[in-house]
């Protein structure tokens, strides 16, 4: 994928991990548009930002969906990607009896839902381009759940699911490629009740990105991620080779 020259697109894109990723790209010549549901926010990223602009709206909202999708598809026809990184979190135990079912209805709809029908109003428009991208931000948690975070894992598997799918529907075509990227603990104000402090920095996500963009890496494990990566690769491939024998 080339890593210049391209329209991105970023939800969450005013602070974290998205102005990370919109900073990496912008200084590799790309044109940036963020999104977010705090105008104040955005023109806050935008002050860090040297021309971009953004688009304000709650993707988590369907009507807010189909007017951010249509407002690309007009006013920014050459976007050729999508950065899916907007998401939602909640820390508590489940022995709290804290709401369980209504948190993990905000997440898995924030999560999956409304990136699942996001990329479907967007896909037609970017099949139609030269090259272009999917990238759905995951997480570690992909790889197992924590009691701090009993439901988000659980949002953050199907996306995983649903990447793989989408990639392997439109490998063949060879124009739009799709990318999932496993960040770990990060340190941004999203992660902070859990220990955010102690992760890796946002610029850190961004970098990975970048590289897997340049290197058609369609897997990006980040930091602690790598070996969560490497030990289920080793071992498809070790249960590959024992079917094969």
């Amino acid at each position: 994928m080339k890593t210049t020259g391209n329209t991105v697109f970023i939800s969450g894109g005013s602070a974290g991990i998205g102005l990370a990723i919109a900073k990496k790209l912008q200084a590799a010549g790309n044109k940036i548009i963020i999104n977010g549901r705090s105008w104040e926010r955005l023109q806050k990223a935008l002050g860090e930002l040297n021309g971009a602009e953004a688009i304000q709206g709650d993707l988590s909202v369907e009507a807010d969906r189909i007017r951010i999708a249509d407002e690309l598809k007009t006013q920014y026809p050459d976007v050729n990607i999508i950065v899916n990184n907007a998401g939602a979190a909640f820390g508590y135990l489940l022995s709290e009896q804290t709401n369980a079912y209504e948190k993990a209805q905000i997440e898995m709809n924030t999560n999956y839902f409304a990136i699942v029908h996001f990329n479907e109003l967007l896909i037609p428009h970017l099949l139609q381009k030269e090259e272009a991208a999917i990238v759905n931000i995951s997480s570690l948690a992909v790889y197992g759940s924590h009691k701090l975070l009993p439901t988000y894992g659980a949002t953050k598997a199907a996306l995983h699911s649903y990447t793989v799918a989408l990639r392997y529907t439109y490998q063949e075509q060879g124009n739009l490629q799709v990318y999932e990227v496993y960040p770990p603990l990060v340190n941004t104000e999203f992660s902070a009740y859990i220990g955010g402090a102690n992760g890796i920095p946002a610029s850190e996500v961004a970098d990975e990105l970048f590289a897997g963009l340049a290197g058609n890496q369609f897997d990006i494990p980040v930091g602690e991620t790598k070996r969560y990566a490497a030990a289920v690769g080793e071992a498809m491939s070790k249960l590959a080779s024992e079917e094969a024998a």
